[in-house]
């Protein structure tokens, strides 16, 4: 007889103390793991700005996907997936429990329904798309993505110069638009998943970012960013368009003071809790919980351990 393999994942905004519940699972249930799912805790030396578990966290129970590659290197939601599911069957061959925990919804849904990644990657053609938003802006490149792939278009937003690039690099190298191979290759885990959303009010959601981004300074993040920078990485890396680093690059090369890098991160960093939240809530296999009606991490941790026995026996 086959054992089901059910699979946690915590997932929803930053800040929200998603960490914070799997190592309390993790103390529960046995043997546990924990699988990263944040697009930018797998680069190195972004400790800081990415709210890495430190390393009493990291020594406590194993993590994986975290400190994979260099600020420079190619890494993509698609070879995620692919790595991810590996990862988990391992732990399950190991008899370990998997916990996936992260905010990065591509991610996410790589790993679970599959997404597209062909080994399609060729800096060159990378590049030149890169010097014609330079010459032309990013509008231009936009309306020559809805031309050849309307689809994948308007699922981009129209200042997302990454992914539209990304977008016409597939085109260019393949001859295909980027949404024909979504469709062809979405193939889903072969394991059940179970997840937990954590949510809260929205000012008090707010008020822990603030306090999170203050907590990241005073922990170093201008100096995280200026050992980065001294390392020969530029703030034209994707990875370090991430919210903090960003900031504080243009707060070191001059363009803005500290006090406007401050507001700006914690400005950009409710942002993106928001589109987090909005990615979240359009899948309908998510458990939520508002983490303002428990009492302490134990009683939230009991009653997530108690949904999932009931999951688990249906």
């Amino acid at each position: 007889m086959n054992i089901k393999k059910n699979v946690i994942l915590i997932v929803g905004p930053t800040g929200i103390g998603k960490t914070g519940l799997s190592l309390r699972l993790a103390e529960s249930l046995p043997n546990v793991e924990i699988v990263s799912a944040d697009s930018r805790q797998v680069f190195k030396m972004m400790d800081i700005g990415t709210a890495k578990p430190d390393l009493n966290e990291l020594q406590k129970v194993k993590h994986h996907f975290i400190d994979i590659v260099f600020p420079d290197e190619y890494y993509s939601a698609g070879k995620y997936g692919r790595q991810a599911r590996r990862k988990i069957d391992s732990l399950f061959q190991s008899n370990a429990t998997p916990i996936v925990v992260g905010g990065s919804g591509l991610y996410i849904q790589a790993l679970v329904d599959g997404f597209f990644e062909r080994e399609v990657f060729d800096s060159l053609v990378k590049e030149k798309f890169k010097k014609i938003i330079d010459k032309k802006g990013i509008e231009h490149l936009y309306q020559k993505l809805l031309q050849i792939d309307s689809a994948s278009a308007k699922k981009i937003h129209p200042n997302d110069a990454h992914r539209i690039v990304r977008a016409l690099e597939v085109y260019e190298l393949t001859g295909q638009p980027l949404s024909e191979f979504q469709q062809e290759k979405s193939t889903p885990a072969d394991f059940e998943p179970f997840f937990i959303g954590l949510n809260r009010g929205r000012e008090k959601l707010y008020q822990i970012i603030e306090e999170r981004v203050d907590s990241m300074l005073r922990q170093g993040l201008v100096d995280e960013v200026k050992k980065i920078q001294q390392s020969g990485y530029t703030s034209e890396l994707n990875s370090l368009k991430t919210v903090g680093y960003r900031e504080i690059f243009d707060f070191l090369n001059g363009k803005i003071d500290y006090d406007e890098a401050v507001r700006l991160i914690k400005q950009r960093s409710r942002n993106y809790a928001k589109r987090q939240l909005t990615w979240f809530r359009k899948d309908q296999r998510i458990h939520w919980i508002n983490v303002d009606d428990y009492k302490g991490i134990d009683v939230l941790t009991k009653h997530v351990l108690e949904i999932y026995d009931r999951h688990k026996q249906q």
